[in-house]
């Protein structure tokens, strides 16, 4: 007996690993070796001793270097050295130089590797021990004559492979003569790299057969017993896959003839430790030997968990001279039982939609499953670990056991979907894909059943909510870090009391209908309010930006401490566009969501005749498909306006609200100056008159739409006492507080009659948002026009919103007063906060004010018309145009003749937005539109009917989910920016839930959040460092995330536009002419020159990656263009190596 003290591993990763369990439970001190590329890997902290050899050397020929693996073990006192699987494993020439230094080699003698790692050698062992084998192979072929001569006379198709060799490497199966040579020396290659031996023999190839093979173990005393088999059927590349114990596929009978001829190949060399003999299984149940590996194998897992024997342990005792029979080894053939099922799958950095490619990359994002009836073997995978190109794809080994082979299936699926892998790409859907598989689950499936079975290729990406996460806050901090994150304050919720009986506006229209809610709003004395804070408030405010979170948070409280009011306006104008392309949420779950926490107030939206919520026309079967949609899911009172005032304008939309039974609430949008005798255009008449058009339309509600803060107080008293005696439907007047004269405005005509008010919490009032609602509430109590509602209850919703205002400070304009220049200018309130920001775009902030003059210079010169979006956005772009090229309405005529106007010019003059009262100054109309004509219908009369079906496919091809009519409608008006929404959503994820101090801001360096990513599922995460600048124009951030760490690579923006870096270049895959590289490596070989001309089909470039080749072939005839890889060169995927042209 020689006991152990040292063992060296000659090998890496997880078997590194596994043997250094082994010798520490039996107290035995571990060394490893390893490479300059390994120094950061898991398998070197694992051993109680490491050592870097392999300098100067490649990074796999080190593992190859026997003289440097022996000095090593010579001068630390190495006893034994295991070698593991791979390498040198086979190697006999190190076996024989380990038993010259005096060292045990921890496997079979010299001898036996000779007679059975050589696989020419080990078929005729196995016939002379009177064991089947398949024709073919029984000498080396050194030569192309010689493997065309053979391949002949055993007829195609025939398999090349190592004869040094296992693991798949140095396989080729050849269909034909024709690719005979360039299979035979892209094998020898392989096999020289991976075994150190480029001998190459050649075999008949059976068709679709089953892989089988027993396990082995023998001491030094000629004792052998087998351990049963394993099913390894499951390969891609002659690489396996997935294995399991035992093959259910095989009778009693079966059986016992296999093991016993695996038996007998051993006992014929006097086999010892462990080995592995494997066979092809045919169609008709004949077994053949093709190959004995003689060494543990990637897949003795399942056998040691059937089995219950820990087959490295005991290489470990049989190595130190215990036989079987010793107490400490204790195996006799009798007493071998097989228990339960086991399977393992190998989780590698290979993609499966790319011929399995490897991936390389640095693993981001690293969690396994196990639990009850699952074994982990790693080695390489963990958080932050670099996937090198230059050795095994191998990540970790997932065996599951159980008492049944369903259950076992079960349980490996489980575990596989609980992994958690991100930066590289890996094989884990496909792995699943094949435990569901029916012919898998019946273990049924041959060598052939990947390649049979496209389906299994149909992989679902996994959706790490973590790593989206961690990116999207990384690329806040990095590219938009805000100083302001650490003045917010946490909002107050108020904490409120649902009554089972909770009524309001929305019950009355539910049972009354429409024309009850006019009656009840007529025969109310107070004064009935909406609130405006959930959109036009926060449109006006701070451009729309308000997301969907901070609306739930607070619509409880707002249900019951607001009760009284007569609706909310929460939905419409630029709410779709922005809440798609900025918020990344969908407005329609806003809807739903709002009115599942809000059932008893009225919701309103605001809707462009002829636009809805979009920026031009739409056909008439979107208008009202989109308002019975919007209807359904939970909008009530549809304010219908359009921007000129043009009643033909609102025809249709007013139709379909009308159809729906819903409240319809038709607009006139106030401007001038009805005080003003001197301006007749928009008299009080016209408003009049106007009113009692809308009123024969069949609107509910008269409402007027004071976009722009023009209606003053005694305006306000003076127009809605006229229309009180001329209209008999409710009167609601909408206004905006950029003069400071919102609460009189309201007040004066609230005195007058008027039945409804907008409002909003006085935290989101004031300035271009609408006057403040808890003033107006205020001002109104013990009168007659009490609003029946309590301030201090609302100052609670007040108090919560301003604590949210904060986080959009960024949003908001500069501007801190009212001002008294909107009675000269006639800027609309939301226009008016985000116009300095347009002008300063264009480069001209220094030119404000004449921006604004040029305003009012464009309203005189088109005519006066009315100003609401989108035709108040035709007068301020025109009016930015005219500043920037010296444009006044005495030198238009003749200096614009030839300029190109602005997009929205020549809509407006082309009657797209409607037709003006007074109509179009004609000089003008021709100046901007050229040739074109100009309309003079509504523009909905000319367009076709939008093709839903044509849009639902489109949706279908990019949508994860079937779409709903929802998103039907939304790509229907929006297709650009909702393709961008879906596309951000794959991408990023969801982020509706998460708060909007991180959504905005991000986190600062230390600050802890708790981020909920979903509906109860919170995730505690700390910002722990950004890192410098990198080479490449990244930056590394650094998250603890429930306590683990982790990091992501951000690309700082900033970085790369002021340094210079190098950008690979990338093939373009729809330029056939472009060769890229279809896996990251080494470019091993470049096979043609500048100027060569090429077939389809040559291989063009050899790329390397962990040790397997990978043919680069043109996709088309021409000739070789240019030439950009060199060879050695490490590429990516996808990389451009060389460029074709035609012939």
């Amino acid at each position: 007996m020689k006991k152990f003290k040292r063992v060296l591993v000659a090998n890496r990763g997880e078997i590194a690993i596994r043997v250094f369990r082994a010798c520490n439970e039996l107290g035995i001190r571990t060394v490893a070796v390893y490479t300059e590329e390994d120094k950061a890997s898991l398998f070197r902290t694992k051993a109680d001793e490491a050592y870097q050899i392999g300098k100067g050397k490649g990074p796999v020929e080190a593992y190859l270097n026997i003289e440097e693996i022996i000095h090593v073990a010579k001068t630390k006192g190495v006893d034994a050295i295991h070698p593991g699987y791979g390498f040198l494993a086979e190697n006999s020439e190190f076996s024989r130089q380990c038993e010259e230094a005096g060292i045990t080699f921890i496997g079979p003698t010299h001898q036996m590797i000779d007679r059975l790692g050589d696989k020419v050698q080990s078929k005729w062992v196995a016939k002379e021990a009177g064991v089947p084998t398949i024709p073919g192979g029984e000498s080396i072929i050194r030569d192309e004559e010689e493997a065309l001569r053979f391949a002949k006379e055993a007829g195609y198709p025939v398999m090349i492979k190592a004869a040094a060799g296992g693991g798949g490497r140095g396989m080729r199966l050849v269909e034909s003569e024709e690719t005979l040579l360039e299979n035979f020396h892209s094998a020898r290659n392989e096999a020289a790299k991976a075994f150190g031996d480029d001998g190459i023999f050649i075999e008949k190839y059976l068709e679709k057969p089953k892989h089988i093979e027993v396990q082995i173990l023998g001491d030094n005393y000629g004792n052998i017993v087998h351990l049963y088999e394993r099913d390894c059927s499951i390969q891609r590349r002659y690489q396996k896959v997935i294995e399991y114990a035992p093959a259910i596929c095989l009778s009693e009978e079966q059986r016992e003839k296999i093991c016993a001829d695996a038996l007998r190949i051993a006992q014929s060399v006097n086999y010892r430790s462990a080995g592995t003999v494997e066979f092809l299984l045919d169609a008709s149940g004949q077994h053949y030997f093709i190959e004995m590996n003689p060494r543990i194998q990637v897949e003795h897992t399942v056998t040691e968990i059937v089995t219950g024997i820990d087959i490295v342990q005991t290489q470990l005792w049989l190595a130190q001279g215990y036989s079987l029979d010793a107490p400490e080894v204790n195996l006799q053939q009798e007493d071998i039982r097989v228990n339960g099922c086991a399977i393992q799958c190998r989780v590698t950095t290979e993609d499966p939609n790319n011929h399995f490619a490897p991936d390389t990359g640095k693993i981001e994002v690293y969690r396994t499953g196990s639990g009850f009836g699952v074994r982990l073997d790693g080695g390489t995978g963990f958080t932050g670990a670099v996937i090198s190109p230059y050795y095994d794809s191998l990540l970790v080994k997932v065996t599951s056991f159980s008492r049944s082979f369903a259950d076992a299936i079960r349980k490996a699926t489980r575990s596989l979907r609980e992994t958690r892998i991100e930066g590289v790409k890996t094989n884990i859907g496909f792995l699943i894909n094949v435990l569901n598989h029916p012919t898998f689950q019946s273990g049924q499936t041959d060598t052939g059943f990947i390649s049979m079975h496209s389906e299994l290729f149909n992989i679902e990406p996994k959706d790490d909510t973590e790593l989206k996460l961690l990116r999207f806050i990384g690329n806040k901090v990095v590219n938009e870090p805000s100083d302001k994150k650490h003045d917010l304050d946490v909002p107050v919720i108020p904490q409120v009391e649902v009554p089972e009986n909770l009524r309001g506006a929305k019950q009355i229209l539910d049972e009354e209908g429409p024309e009850g809610v006019m009656e009840w709003v007529l025969d109310n004395k107070g004064l009935l309010m909406t609130d405006t804070t959930l959109r036009d408030a926060h449109q006006s405010l701070m451009a729309t930006r308000m997301r969907t979170r901070d609306m739930l948070r607070i619509a409880e409280a707002t249900s019951v401490l607001a009760q009284n009011l007569f609706s909310l306006e929460m939905w419409g104008g630029a709410t779709f566009d922005v809440a798609y392309r900025f918020l990344h949420e969908s407005p329609w779950d806003r809807l739903t969501a709002l009115r599942e926490r809000i059932p008893n107030i009225l919701f309103q939206m605001l809707i462009r005749g002829a636009n809805a919520v979009g920026y031009k026309n739409y056909p008439d079967n979107i208008i009202r498909k989109f308002v019975k949609h919007a209807g359904e899911n939970g909008i009530d009172v549809f304010r219908i306006f359009d921007s000129l005032n043009w009643m033909k304008g609102i025809e249709v939309a007013l139709d379909a609200v009308l159809e729906e039974n819903k409240i319809a609430e038709a607009c006139i949008c106030y401007t001038g100056d009805i005080l003003d005798t001197r301006r007749d255009k928009y008299s009080l008449q016209y408003y009049v008159n106007m009113a009692k058009e809308i009123e024969k339309m069949g609107a509910h509600i008269l409402g007027i739409k004071d976009m722009a803060a023009l209606l003053k107080p005694y305006a306000a008293s003076k127009l809605v006492t006229a229309l009180k005696n001329e209209i008999s439907i409710p009167i609601h007047l909408h206004t905006h507080d950029s003069t400071g004269n919102g609460v009189a405005t309201i007040l004066m005509a609230t005195q007058a009659g008027v039945d409804i008010v907008d409002a909003a919490f006085s935290s989101m009032a004031g300035l271009t948002s609408q006057p403040s609602l808890n003033a107006v509430v205020a001002a109104l109590e013990n009168t007659s026009r009490d609003t029946g509602m309590d301030v201090v209850e609302l100052e609670k919703i007040s108090r919560y919103w301003e604590a949210v205002r904060p986080a959009y400070s960024s949003f908001e304009s500069d501007l801190v007063s009212a001002s008294a220049e909107i009675y000269r200018y006639e800027i609309p309130g939301g226009q008016y906060s985000n116009l300095k920001p347009q002008v300063e775009s264009f480069g001209l902030g220094h030119r404000f004010n004449d921006v604004k003059e040029m305003f009012k210079e464009v309203n005189e010169m088109v005519g006066d018309i009315v100003k609401v979006t989108p035709s108040s956005k035709f007068v301020g772009d025109m009016a930015i145009f005219m500043v920037q090229n010296g444009l006044t309405k005495e030198n238009i005529l003749e200096k614009g003749k030839g300029m190109s106007f602005p997009d929205s010019a020549v809509s407006y003059f082309q009657g797209m937005m409607g037709q003006p009262e007074g109509g179009f100054p004609k000089e003008l109309q021709s100046l901007v539109l050229k040739d074109i004509e100009p309309i003079t219908v509504r523009p909905g009369e000319l367009l076709e009917p939008e093709d839903f079906d044509a849009a639902r496919e489109h949706l279908r091809g990019i949508m994860d989910t079937e779409p709903t009519e929802e998103d039907v409608i939304s790509y229907a008006m929006y297709p650009k920016v909702f393709d961008e929404y879906v596309a951000y959503i794959k991408e990023n994820g969801a982020l509706t839930t998460m708060g909007s101090d991180v959504f905005f801001h991000g986190l600062y360096v230390g600050e802890t959040a708790e981020i909920e990513v979903a509906e109860g599922v919170v995730m505690m995460v700390k910002l722990l460092h950004i890192s410098e600048l990198d080479e490449d124009g990244t930056r590394g951030v650094v998250f603890e995330v429930n306590g683990n760490r982790r990091e992501v690579r951000i690309v700082d923006k900033a970085g790369t536009t002021s340094k210079t870096f190098v950008q690979k270049q990338m093939a373009d895959p729809a330029n056939l002419y472009d060769v890229g590289a279809s896996i990251p490596g080494n470019v091993l070989k470049v096979c043609v020159a500048e100027g060569d001309p090429v077939q389809e089909g040559d291989t063009v470039l050899i790329v390397e990656a962990m040790k397997m080749e990978m043919n680069v072939t043109a996709a088309v005839p021409g000739v070789v263009d240019h030439i950009i890889a060199k060879e050695g060169q490490k590429v990516e995927a996808g990389e451009l190596l060389m460029t074709l042209k035609e012939r």
